[in-house]
């Protein structure tokens, strides 16, 4: 019985420093960033470890040239455009979140954790 209180005692300080380290790679993703583009880089995206989107770049003049010589890129275009680049963006984010996440769970999959890291 007595042993059964140790193995308890055990889990629950691996619980805290799980949750301790957690915390910390949180902060660290919030810092750390990954960038993807569309329309051979005439649109650039940058997301971070949160999932968020951290800038937008356009090229204009790359983009008036996929639009073709003397025309303007037309709307659609560049709204598809940004729209391709932030979802590779983000996928690449979740692709870092995950990659860190498993450092620190010695690539153990606990279930819900990727959606507290923001995956």
């Amino acid at each position: 019985m007595l042993d059964n209180f140790k193995n308890i005692a055990s889990l629950m300080g691996q619980a805290k420093d799980l949750k301790e380290k957690l915390e910390h790679l949180q902060a660290e993703l919030a810092r750390m960033t990954v960038e993807a583009d569309a329309g051979a880089g005439a649109v650039r995206v940058v997301a971070n470890g949160k999932l968020e989107i951290v800038s937008v770049r356009l090229d204009v003049p790359l983009l008036a040239t996929l639009a073709g010589e003397g025309q303007e890129a037309d709307q659609q275009m560049v709204e598809e455009l940004i729209a391709a680049a932030t979802n590779a963006a983000l996928a690449r984010a979740k692709e870092l979140v995950q990659q860190q996440t498993s450092k620190i769970t010695g690539g153990l999959n606990i279930p819900g954790l990727e959606k507290l890291m923001g995956g």
